[in-house]
């Protein structure tokens, strides 16, 4: 996953949503700006201002797009940018996903994509997150267009050096309590498998190599081939 960051462990830094969507700095807006300002709340980065039962996906969708974060139990952390190296193991992964997967039910994503794991109709649940790659198999779950509402099928996070806990602990625990059927966790040396069996993971780890090609067990006939992205990752090194 992409690096992140507690946003309540930034002390000195506020955000003001312009009505164009970007992010403003101690702008001076028109009244009419001001206006719009009103009808979007944006987040407090102080942790005294976080209220006492968290946020919610209310509050995290009202802040809009410019504010990337993901929403853990009502604590907001934020999203950083991820290095060449994530983004070519997510993409070959994507990529190779979407063509085992044409014509068939389930499609693909790629982050950024809001997941509403243990969504409520009101707005109220407090986990959203942004798998770097997950696959939806449920279109009901795609209905409101701009989230998965519930658990994917199966999701890959690709570590990030400020991602790891989160990956390994925080993020496993979530996707195992709301149901995701197979999870992938991908660092420098290992891809880490674990599926769903009787409501716990089952792992099992493969070393990485070129030679690696790993099945996705709840996506019959579809396999992830690390030849391409590992030979690629190597040069991206030299």
């Amino acid at each position: 996953m992409l690096g992140r960051q507690a946003l309540h462990k930034t002390a000195d830094l506020r955000y003001t949503v312009s009505d164009a969507g970007n992010v403003a700095h101690g702008k001076e807006t028109t009244t009419a700006e001001a206006m719009k300002l009103q009808k979007r709340k944006a987040p407090s980065f102080h942790r005294k201002d976080i209220p006492a039962k968290g946020y919610t996906y209310k509050d995290y969708y009202s802040w809009g797009e410019d504010v990337r974060c993901e929403l853990i139990d009502g604590i907001p952390y934020m999203l950083t940018a991820p290095t060449e190296r994530h983004q070519w193991i997510a993409g070959r992964i994507f990529t190779q996903l979407t063509v085992c997967l044409d014509g068939k039910p389930c499609r693909a994503y790629i982050a950024p994509f809001d997941v509403r794991l243990f969504h409520e109709e009101d707005g109220s649940d407090k986990t959203v997150v942004q798998p770097d790659v997950l696959v939806v198999c449920d279109r009901k779950k795609l209905s409101d267009g701009r989230s998965c509402r519930g658990a994917p099928d199966f999701v890959v996070e690709v570590v990030s050096d400020g991602s790891v806990k989160q990956d390994f602990v925080t993020k496993k625990a979530k996707y195992e309590k709301a149901g995701v059927r197979e999870y992938w966790v991908i660092d420098d040396e290992e891809v880490y498998k674990y599926v769903l069996s009787d409501g716990k993971y089952l792992e099992n780890v493969y070393a990485l190599n070129e030679e690696l090609r790993v099945e996705v067990d709840i996506l019959p006939g579809c396999s992830i081939s690390f030849k391409e992205i590992i030979a690629q990752a190597l040069q991206s090194e030299e």
